[in-house]
């Protein structure tokens, strides 16, 4: 059975998914940066050695960070047995578990979740696990069609489980998880140093401005730019998170306060918007 999920619904049956996977969890987005909710339900998994984790991410091959985090992937690394990997032309969508299955147009990052309309479709996949054979119904299609996929992408990390022989050998138990595969660790160490060598450069030419705004973080002056409405060092401690919808608390414009209307993503209180559009140009 199929049922049709648009806004709040959509969102409320994805985080279902996540909650209810025992066996496997399937997550495959082209940008993925996790919605708060969707981390807090996927933490409470993170001792299941049982249960297989694999996300696909794609686009941007020429830097992945713009299509994953550093961020998720040292939140996916601690997971006990995961897949991380990468598929270039990767564009659907495609969210299951052993019993569900969503397909949607919506991406596993928060700006899509807060501000988009999406629309997705639940599929009930308890009927493909008992009947593997067949392959004329959506659920069955749509679960072989992205078996492929995962087949074709590339392996970017892999962490699986071990287990020692127990009672001469009738029964395992589980001991430790071992990456077996990593091509990301170092990508994002060598990412790191080159941005902060860029961020480093930015700064330094952004303080020769004579156009001054305020930073939105702590309230001192810094250069107006609403591409950069943070200091340095405020910049280095949002960098760790790098949520751009992340509450802060002045205005870039004004300075004033603005109890959390502000962030990286909407720097100038709404009030204050069109004074600095013919100040500044924008």
């Amino acid at each position: 059975m199929a049922i049709f999920l648009t806004s709040n619904e959509l969102n409320t049956q994805l985080e279902n998914l996540f909650e209810f996977a025992e066996q496997y969890l399937i997550l495959i987005s082209p940008y993925i940066k996790l919605h708060q909710r969707y981390a807090s339900v996927l933490k409470s998994k993170k001792d299941n050695y049982n249960l297989k984790i694999i996300v696909v991410f794609g686009k941007n091959e020429d830097d992945l960070s713009k299509s994953m985090r550093q961020v998720d992937f040292e939140f996916f690394k601690e997971f006990p047995n995961i897949e991380i990997r990468y598929e270039k032309r990767l564009h659907a969508k495609y969210y299951a578990n052993e019993t569900s299955a969503i397909l949607t147009s919506m991406n596993l990052y928060n700006f899509s979740q807060d501000n988009n309309i999406e629309a997705g479709v639940l599929t009930d996949r308890k009927g493909i696990l008992g009947q593997l054979t067949r392959r004329d119904s959506l659920e069955s299609e749509a679960f072989y069609y992205f078996e492929r996929v995962i087949e074709q992408s590339d392996l970017l990390f892999s962490k699986v489980p071990k287990y020692e022989n127990t009672m001469l050998g009738l029964s395992k138990r589980y001991t430790v998880s071992e990456i077996k595969t990593d091509k990301l660790s170092n990508f994002f160490s060598n990412k790191m140093k080159i941005d902060s060598m860029h961020v480093n450069e930015n700064f330094i030419s952004n303080q020769q401005s004579n156009q001054n705004g305020y930073c939105i973080r702590t309230g001192i002056k810094i250069p107006f730019n609403i591409e950069k409405p943070l200091s340095y060092d405020a910049f280095k401690k949002w960098n760790e998170l790098c949520d751009s919808s992340f509450p802060e608390k002045f205005c870039h414009f004004s300075g004033e306060p603005t109890n959390g209307e502000t962030s990286v993503s909407k720097p100038i209180l709404k009030k204050n918007w069109k004074k600095a559009k013919e100040i500044f140009e924008l």
